[in-house]
């Protein structure tokens, strides 16, 4: 039975080995998909004994993409924009390439899940961290007419919107504090793990234009601070990191099985289990 796991630490909460087998089930195909703990200083090593003992794939999740991104001896164009790598192919000559889905499942949870368009559109970015980083490049693709990306260290902002200048096209990429946040904004997109801690990142309501839609990378079992506060001032839509979290995964399983597997029941049946 061909091996894959998912590597993180911590990694229980995990929900990617039920996500995968729901999509082998669809493929009708055979695979062992675990939740692979490491140790935080060992992390070479576990993957090491992961493929020695038949391994053919990995996720990557928190703290590891970096070292996962330092680990592979071939990056996708996304991992090397991204600084970090969610999925890494073991192929049999013994060399490790490394790509990152994230950015390419949230565009795809926004635009196909949600029918939020983005071409044309003005979208606020809150946070500038490794989550952040991974999903410019996708977003970039979209040709929105802007992105501010707005962080507690406004630097931080500013370093990353420079790094992706060469991909804006016609889009107006900058970044900054939370209080240099000017105009209205069509998408909102929080970055930061600040709303799982019942914290708002600080950001003016006059930056909601009429119909905005608000989307948070992170997920949990109830309303995030920032999901709360996004409806309190009368989003249009809101939206949790769910969808991305299942999107990512299809990507990751259609490039180990190469085969795409449907989103939709599977999104649902999580959705359901949460409500039970």
């Amino acid at each position: 039975m061909d091996k894959y796991a998912v590597i993180g630490n911590p990694i229980n909460h995990s929900k990617s080995p039920e996500i995968h087998h729901m999509f082998a089930q669809q493929a009708e195909d055979e695979i062992l998909y675990e939740a692979l703990l490491s140790p935080i200083d060992e992390f070479e090593e576990t993957v090491e004994a992961f493929r020695k003992g038949g391994g053919m794939g990995l996720n990557v999740t928190v703290p590891f993409k970096q070292e996962a991104w330092k680990l592979a001896d071939e990056l996708s164009d996304y991992a090397k924009r991204a600084g970090a790598v969610n999925t890494l192919v073991f192929h049999q000559d013994g060399t490790i390439y490394g790509t990152n889905t994230d950015g390419i499942g949230l565009v795809r949870d926004l635009v196909e899940n949600h029918q939020s368009l983005l071409q044309g559109k003005r979208i606020l970015i809150l946070g500038a961290g490794g989550a952040v980083r991974g999903v410019l490049q996708p977003l970039l693709m979209q040709m929105p007419s802007k992105i501010f990306i707005a962080n507690r260290t406004p630097e931080r902002a500013t370093e990353l919107a420079n790094d992706m200048q060469d991909l804006r096209e016609n889009c107006e990429l900058s970044g900054g504090g939370f209080k240099d946040i000017e105009g209205e904004y069509d998408l909102i997109i929080n970055g930061t793990a600040a709303s799982l801690q019942g914290i708002m990142p600080p950001i003016p309501e006059t930056c909601l234009a009429d119909g905005v839609h608000c989307y948070d990378m992170m997920y949990g079992g109830r309303p995030t601070a920032f999901e709360f506060w996004c409806d309190d001032n009368g989003a249009a839509k809101v939206m949790n990191g769910l969808g991305m979290l299942v999107e990512q995964a299809a990507e990751s399983f259609s490039i180990w099985r190469g085969k795409m597997p449907a989103t939709k029941p599977v999104l649902e049946a999580l959705q359901l289990s949460w409500l039970a």
